[in-house]
């Protein structure tokens, strides 16, 4: 049995492309299965139509990809991306001072501020979206202040709203922004924050100068991590937006569920995935251009 190993060991030496595809050998197996067979099974469903009563006709057409085109789900298109940047930018100028503060706490309150942050998601998102329903609602808590204080006569109109949605994504996905933000600012030399300092450097100007490139790759992870889940949202819009605000997540989900247009709804999934890859992409090229700069 040691020899045998012994001959293994040697093997594999004399060839390491075998050695790295026996390690990476299950992970790609299992990736295969679980993504890329689902992926292919939606790119051939996209190309086909649907029967009369929600199945698959297996003939080959183009007019799932035609029919996106309609104005109709252009403007849920651009409405879904307009909501998710905003969203992205939102939580990021809200995020980057939070996880600043928790990275430069000292040890006895960092552990608790970080908990903090992590503590909504011991709830689940559907119920934390509900609670939003009973703050922005006519009767709500927040219209019930405001009539209180007589800072307005009759109920707001805030639920089933873009701003309602907007709300409850920045709420839901800030966590992603502050976490990664945080990791890169921890990691932050302290140093140079000093010797900025020394040099006669402002604070704005140690800010954008120092601190700032230095956290990109913080914040390049979080705007992503918040933009990718806010473009294909589906529970949000629905619940704090309604039919009036309806978002892409919201139209796929619609079409694999009450329409049972499969095919539609494949196509406008493999739509979206592109666009966002290739949002993700510019983004990316962007901010490596302006950090050699």
């Amino acid at each position: 049995m040691k020899r045998f190993r012994q001959q293994l060991f040697v093997f594999f030496n004399r060839h390491p492309s075998l050695s790295l595809l026996s390690l990476l050998g299950p992970s790609l197996f299992w990736m295969g299965i679980f993504f890329l067979v689902p992926l292919l099974i939606i790119l051939l469903y996209s190309f086909l139509q649907k029967g009369p009563y929600g199945g698959i006709i297996y003939q080959f057409t183009l007019e799932n990809y035609r029919r996106f085109l309609d104005p109709l789900y252009l403007t849920i298109l651009i409405r879904s991306f307009k909501l998710a940047v905003m969203t992205t930018v939102i939580c990021l100028v809200t995020g980057y001072p939070i996880a600043y503060r928790i990275a430069f706490a000292s040890k006895k309150w960092k552990n608790t501020l970080l908990v903090l942050i992590i503590l909504p998601f011991w709830t689940s998102f559907l119920i934390r979206t509900y609670a939003w329903i009973l703050l922005l609602r006519d009767t709500g808590l927040i219209n019930q202040l405001l009539l209180k204080f007589h800072i307005v006569r009759e109920p707001l109109k805030l639920l089933y709203t873009e701003g309602a949605v907007l709300v409850g994504m920045v709420y839901g996905f800030l966590p992603f922004m502050v976490l990664p933000l945080y990791a890169s600012i921890e990691k932050l030399d302290k140093t140079l924050l000093e010797a900025a300092e020394d040099l006669g450097a402002t604070p704005l100007w140690k800010f954008l100068r120092v601190t700032l490139p230095l956290t990109l790759p913080g914040v390049i992870a979080g705007s992503i991590l918040v933009f990718i889940p806010s473009v294909a949202a589906f529970v949000t819009p629905d619940l704090l937006g309604g039919a009036k605000t309806m978002m892409m997540g919201s139209l796929i989900q619609n079409q694999f569920g009450p329409a049972r247009d499969w095919p539609f709804g494949s196509a406008i999934s493999l739509v979206l995935m592109i666009l966002v890859l290739i949002s993700v992409f510019i983004y990316l090229r962007l901010t490596k251009e302006n950090k050699g700069i």
